[in-house]
């Protein structure tokens, strides 16, 4: 009897270990394919086409401006093991220069709108947070700030993801017609927004709005002043000359600023709110959420 039992403990332990739920790594569901994008608002497109068959990963810390970005070997990897990256274009990587990556996963989804991209020739070099100096030159970047091309952007990013993962199409078409919707109906009440109040002359806290400008015909000049600092003497001495000039009676900022800047400010007799780019990921919310707040602040400014 023992020999017998001896003998048939083995196949026992044999098919445990094929047992539901025990399959070798190999066996496994699979991980998602991987799509990494290079700035923020790409990523909440992509996400909202692609949620929840597609893992789509913004690599920039929290603290970067994407746009001035240099990813290190060990993001260089991952970027080159991805199945798919997207990316802004009109001169926005500058990094993608001095990395190589495969050509076939690369989708650059301004690529097509060539036409409608503003060429910049600012060549004032100047710092920006963590960033360390650089200069504004070539093709002005934040695309996605005139929200007719963020849906032209979105469009060809599905596009991308659609033909790269075609089961999907159906998902993909669908969820990218909820996002075009929101988008489209956000960009309308923009341009209601300013034409409420047309001519009315703001000032921008630094010349990342040009596609803003554009799209809602907003009568802007922009400065270079950093947001979290106060700007310096000469910096105050040349807006005294803007405000004589041109009278704004509001300047924009692209994050919270330095509240002896807005102070002072105040003492010239403009106001200050926020339109935020949304560049990389925000501490709250999401990419809709944001815009909307800033609707709300440009109606603090055009419809008081």
């Amino acid at each position: 009897m023992t020999l017998r039992l001896w003998w048939v403990l083995p196949s026992i332990v044999a098919s445990l270990g094929c047992a539901p739920g025990t399959e070798p790594a190999q066996q496994q569901e699979a991980s998602p394919p991987t799509v990494y994008v290079s700035n923020y608002p790409l990523k909440y497109f992509a996400e909202r086409i692609t949620s929840p068959v597609v893992e789509v990963k913004l690599p920039v810390p929290a603290d970067i401006d994407p746009a001035y970005w240099r990813p290190t070997a060990a993001e260089i990897l991952a970027l080159q093991q991805a199945d798919l990256i997207l990316l802004n274009g009109a001169s926005y990587e500058a990094w993608l220069s001095n990395v190589s990556l495969p050509q076939s996963r690369l989708a650059d989804t301004s690529g097509g709108l060539q036409q409608r991209l503003i060429p910049v020739d600012e060549k004032m070099t100047h710092s920006h947070g963590v960033e360390g100096e650089h200069a504004h030159t070539g093709t002005a970047f934040t695309t996605w700030m005139d929200l007719s091309l963020a849906v032209d952007q979105a469009s060809a990013a599905k596009q991308v993801l659609v033909e790269r993962w075609p089961e999907h199409r159906e998902q993909f078409e669908a969820q990218f017609e909820s996002l075009a919707a929101d988008l489209i109906a956000l960009d309308a009440k923009i341009g209601q927004t300013v034409a409420s109040n047309p001519g009315l002359p703001v000032v921008f806290s630094h010349p990342v709005y040009q596609y803003f400008e554009s799209r809602y015909g907003v009568n802007g000049r922009s400065v270079h002043w950093e947001p979290g600092t106060m700007p310096d003497e000469a910096q105050r001495e040349a807006f005294q000359v803007l405000l004589q000039e041109f009278s704004p009676a509001w300047m924009i900022w692209e994050d919270e600023p330095d509240p002896q800047a807005v102070a002072w400010l105040e003492t010239k007799g403009v106001q200050s709110a926020r339109v935020l780019p949304c560049a990389n990921q925000p501490q709250e919310g999401d990419f809709l959420e944001v815009w909307r707040q800033n609707l709300s602040e440009l109606r603090q400014i055009y419809q008081p």
